[in-house]
């Protein structure tokens, strides 16, 4: 009898809650691997000769995303749009769902942004970096470039000054937030409600009870 709440993610974690997944069928390790070893150049030009309309919307260094459509159409044939045009899993259907997007002041947003940054050095995102730089990883694993590892590695490693390091992760914290906002500013159902105020306690137990309606 509880009222289950969703919070944060990514645009993309919630559209596939709601809307579902392409079942796409697991990729064949050995072309997984081919891509994956490919400049993303090259495996760009690959794509706009075997899928030219993923190439048309994958940006050309997005490393990810365009292995991912390589290896999808090497691996199964079918073109990742093929997949996602018929996607399943999702609950939307089953549910009452009370969506509420939280667009505050960027000021706000900003200042907070900074502020986590530091909190989460303080907490133990060095000693996070150190344990994956102890492993030797690949710095182009996508583990190695989440937000404010690149920085604080070159830190440890003495290549730049803890100022400069909190300088480079909070840049990058905000640029992230700023996309976050613009998609979900954009992106969601036009009646999915906004709330663009500066929220402190009484406008969250407002918003509390506007979820429970």
């Amino acid at each position: 009898g509880k009222l289950p709440v969703l919070v944060g993610g990514t645009g993309l974690y919630i559209r596939t809650l709601l809307d579902g997944i392409a079942p796409v069928p697991e990729i064949d390790p050995a072309i997984r691997a081919a891509v994956r070893a490919l400049p993303v150049a090259q495996a760009h030009a690959a794509l706009r000769q075997e899928d030219p309309q993923a190439a048309a919307r994958l940006a050309p260094a997005d490393t990810t995303r365009v292995a991912r459509a390589l290896e999808v159409i090497r691996s199964t044939g079918r073109t990742i749009g093929e997949w996602q045009a018929h996607k399943s899993g999702g609950i939307a259907d089953r549910i009452a769902l009370s969506p509420l997007i939280l667009l505050p002041p960027r000021p706000w947003l900003v200042e907070r942004c900074d502020r986590r940054f530091v909190q989460m050095l303080d907490q133990g995102a060095v000693a996070e970096v150190e344990a994956l730089l102890a492993r030797g990883l690949d710095p182009d694993l996508p583990v190695m470039r989440a937000i404010g590892v690149p920085d604080i590695a070159a830190w440890l490693n003495g290549d730049s000054e803890r100022d400069s390091m909190i300088e480079r992760g909070q840049r990058a914290t905000r640029q992230y937030a700023k996309r976050q906002y613009t998609w979900f500013a954009h992106q969601p159902p036009a009646d999915w409600p906004r709330e663009s105020r500066h929220i402190d306690d009484k406008i969250a137990d407002e918003l509390a009870i506007i979820l429970q309606r």
